[in-house]
């Protein structure tokens, strides 16, 4: 099942993309189970067994609403009133908070577009002081930032950086300052031609990138 995996639920994804209404999505369930839902289930369970290897405690449940994020899209507050999403996300974490206060692996794909990342995409307010403690800490700082150079080599990028000025109550000359300025942080590769990646074994592929950005992970769980 996993042969063609993601290109077949991208299939979907672009056809759901032209067609994003509950008519069509209801008329499509059998297509939706075979060519994302199923494959994807089967994805965090293959994968979630190797990430164990380098990183134990990993959780992945096969399910909507854990491992895998719901194609709904909660329109109440939203001026996009499209019902549905036209991306495949996929999330590994690792620790005792609930799922998005975790570091974590993320996979994502779409029509033409795949990412693939690892960290914590936004802290809450508590772990946000933590983070900042744990930064202003130099030693600490000089570990992340360390890991972050040698991702950057390997043509990782950085995002979780939001803010404009260090906070309040924080030296603006400390060395590491530049860290204070996230509200996340995590590294992340996007593809943009999927074409090349068409001889990939995803499983294989996904593990090894997630393989070279396991020290930020690593670092989040063991400071955050």
């Amino acid at each position: 099942m996993l042969n063609n995996f993601p290109f077949e639920a991208i299939k979907f994804l672009s056809k759901l993309k032209r067609n994003n209404n509950k008519e069509w999505f209801e008329s499509h369930r059998e297509e939706l189970n075979n060519s994302l839902l199923e494959p994807a289930q089967e994805f965090v369970v293959v994968l979630g067994e190797l990430l164990r290897t380098i990183a134990p405690g990993i959780i992945a449940i096969p399910k909507t609403d854990k491992s895998i994020f719901r194609l709904h899209r909660d329109v109440r507050f939203s001026k996009d009133k499209s019902p549905y999403k036209t991306n495949l996300g996929i999330l590994f974490w690792e620790g005792e908070r609930k799922k998005m206060e975790c570091s974590g692996f993320y996979f994502h794909a779409e029509p033409d577009y795949l990412f693939l990342g690892s960290g914590q995409y936004m802290f809450t307010n508590d772990l946000l002081k933590k983070y900042r403690e744990v930064v202003y800490n130099p030693d600490k700082a000089k570990e992340l930032d360390s890991l972050v150079r040698k991702l950057k080599k390997k043509g990782y990028r950085l995002g979780g950086k939001t803010y404009k000025r260090v906070p309040r109550g924080f030296d603006v000359e400390y060395p590491f300052s530049d860290y204070l300025l996230h509200n996340g942080i995590y590294a992340y590769e996007e593809i943009k031609d999927l074409k090349k990646l068409r001889k990939e074994d995803m499983v294989q592929f996904s593990l090894r990138k997630f393989r070279e950005i396991l020290p930020l992970h690593q670092w989040l769980v063991k400071n955050i």
